[in-house]
């Protein structure tokens, strides 16, 4: 799944929005860790256990968006934000949100390609006419040679058999 905090992926068209998606999570926090963490805040810098809580709330919440995103068929998301608020200075609440959209790569010698789009698109060439399946995958034609072994595939499809 691309994600991408920007309005556009470089390289690659969108075919349809989605709509949008989000992840959310709220934490509390316990006595003892915020009675450690204020003592922590007194001589400043960082406060290690917030920000371990926090950066497994973000990774969490990250998660939760694209599954949802991924039922809804899409294979990116584009415009992704992260929020967090304080709920009664107890909870911490934390969203990730963004449109989820179905994209896929310019091929080589038209405008808007990149070299990576160029790979992409020769590896999912989509047949003339045809439309993205759920998820936004389209299947290379037999004549295209497989990527070589260990290279990340971003639309996240298994390898083909």
């Amino acid at each position: 799944m691309l994600i991408v905090t920007t309005n556009e992926i470089p390289g690659f068209r969108i075919l349809a929005v989605q709509g949008e998606v989000m992840g959310l999570t709220v934490r509390s926090r316990d006595a003892a860790s915020s009675w450690v963490a204020g003592w922590r805040a007194i001589g400043g810098g960082e406060i290690p256990e917030f920000t371990q809580m926090l950066y497994e709330a973000r990774m969490q919440v990250m998660g939760r968006m694209v599954d949802e995103a991924q039922r809804r068929g899409a294979n990116a998301i584009v415009a992704m934000r992260f929020d967090a608020s304080e709920i009664a200075t107890q909870w911490t609440e934390i969203c990730a949100y963004g449109t989820a959209v179905v994209v896929e790569a310019i091929p080589s010698g038209q405008e808007g390609a990149t070299p990576q789009s160029a790979e992409l698109a020769a590896r999912h060439r989509r047949p003339a006419g045809a439309h993205p399946a759920p998820g936004g995958a389209f299947r290379p034609p037999a004549d295209v040679p497989p990527a070589p072994p260990g290279t990340p595939d971003p639309f996240g499809l298994p390898p083909q058999r």
